[in-house]
């Protein structure tokens, strides 16, 4: 059985706080900077553009299926895994290498993007969109590996804390900072401007160094299978051969793995990874339709979710970190389920009290502040599963299914509010939350029954 539960650490609070000081742990920043940027470059930010350009609202939406690529990332995740890049492998390592081509990719397709008209080359730009979605969804691959092999998993926390800082830096600037830039300048130009801003991750990966990866024996004897699949199938084409045996290798044995490393939990333990988030991504679909039912402007409601949300997002999220070090990973996991759940309940409040601007703060303040935290103790929760001879193809796995079970749920929340209002939606979408606070407290004990028996050198 894996185990997860550090909960004993001799680190002190000063030393919590210090991780952030940490080179690898500050690399993460930039990292998240280039993850960030390419996202809404591809989405609304694009979609403002071509409506500008005179595009119709339908091929605008068509647009939007550039996106599927962030969803089946899973797919080439094993090659990122497993096939190295001629020459660039052996000069920068397995991880560099790739966040390397796919950061290039991401810069070429951006300045595609800029040297065309939409109006008159929509498919053109179409292709381009998709080589910026694509690359970008390949850099989520390698850097996500990159930050779970860098570092020892009590520092997971910290490093998921900047890479969310970092990202929504990204995000300001490739949302409101490019459409706040295209009032003053041609769309191609702050494209170009936006392209040449990718900049910053090619340098951070040229800087940083490639993590040391130590496969253990479980692992080297499981890579056994597919030597001894070759010696025994001798008689078959070489081709067919390799084949075979790169899809056991890349396919079958991260799925193997995870179930021999954790047992019996293996299937509680992807519950907690499929419920984690269901409370506040079912949330966040009524949240812009809400404030705005109730009677906020526009302006109110961006000002405070971003001047807010922002600043709460990160000093969540570095929070979060922080006690990752200090208590380990599955007690901050479990306040940050609980927090999510009872944010709802302010939702609900305010829901009751109607449109008091300062209430709308604090609600915003508290709801982002605990998104911040529980995200960053479950990206660390994530990175710990993962075996770092599989660690791309595992948690491609892992963050795909995170999302899957809390989209198709939140995709019925518009039917609750119209049945029952949005008061009795917010209790309904805190309720949501309470079956990841079971089954992580599930995990909490279970984890330390475990350890006991260990201890005791019971089997």
């Amino acid at each position: 059985m894996d185990q997860h539960n550090n909960d004993k650490h001799p680190f002190s609070w000063r030393e919590a706080f210090l991780v952030y000081t940490k080179p690898r742990v500050l690399g993460m920043l930039f990292l998240g900077f280039s993850a960030g940027m390419p996202f809404l470059l591809v989405f609304s930010t694009l979609s403002a553009w071509l409506k500008e350009a005179g595009i119709s609202l339908s091929v605008i939406g068509f647009f939007s299926w550039v996106g599927i690529t962030y969803s089946i990332k899973v797919v080439w995740a094993p090659v990122v895994d497993r096939v190295p890049l001629p020459g660039l492998t052996r000069l920068l390592g397995r991880r560099r290498s790739w966040m390397l081509v796919a950061q290039v990719g991401i810069a070429l397709g951006l300045i595609g993007m800029a040297g065309i008209d939409p109006a008159t080359h929509t498919v053109h730009m179409a292709l381009f969109a998709v080589l910026v979605a694509f690359s970008s969804a390949t850099q989520d691959i390698t850097i996500d590996a990159y930050r779970i092999e860098a570092v020892v998993k009590e520092y997971q926390g910290a490093m998921a804390a900047m890479y969310i800082a970092g990202y929504r830096i990204a995000l300001l600037i490739s949302g409101a900072g490019a459409l706040v830039l295209s009032d003053q300048i041609p769309w191609s130009s702050t494209y170009f401007i936006m392209a040449a801003l990718m900049g910053v991750g090619i340098a951070t990966v040229l800087v940083i160094r490639e993590p040391e990866v130590v496969f253990n024996n479980n692992t080297m004897a499981r890579e056994q299978r597919v030597i001894d699949f070759m010696e025994r199938s001798a008689h078959l084409p070489h081709r067919y051969r390799q084949l075979v045996a790169w899809f056991i290798g890349a396919m079958v044995c991260p799925f193997t793995d995870f179930f021999q490393r954790n047992g019996a939990l293996a299937i509680a333990i992807l519950l907690v990874i499929s419920m984690f988030r269901i409370s506040d991504i079912t949330m966040g679909v009524m949240a812009n339709p809400f404030y705005l039912d109730l009677g906020f402007s526009k302006t109110e409601i961006g000002l405070i979710s971003k001047v807010f949300g922002f600043a709460m997002t990160l000093i969540g999220a570095a929070i979060g970190g922080v006690l990752v070090v200090r208590f380990g990973i599955m007690r901050p996991l479990l306040l940050g389920a609980v927090l999510v759940s009872l944010t709802n309940l302010l939702f609900a409040f305010l829901a009751k009290i109607g449109p008091e601007v300062w209430f709308l703060g604090v609600v915003i303040s508290a709801d982002n502040f605990s998104g911040g935290l529980a995200t960053a103790a479950f990206i660390a929760y994530l990175s710990s599963l993962t075996n770092t001879a599989y660690t791309a193809t595992q948690y491609a796995l892992f963050s795909s299914l995170m999302t899957l079970i809390p989209k198709i749920v939140g995709g019925f929340s518009g039917i609750v509010v119209d049945a029952q209002g949005y008061f009795f939606f917010f209790i309904y979408a805190a309720v949501l939350g309470i079956p990841a606070i079971l089954l992580v407290l599930y995990l909490m004990r279970a984890m330390n029954v475990d350890r006991i028996a260990r201890q005791e050198g019971k089997p």
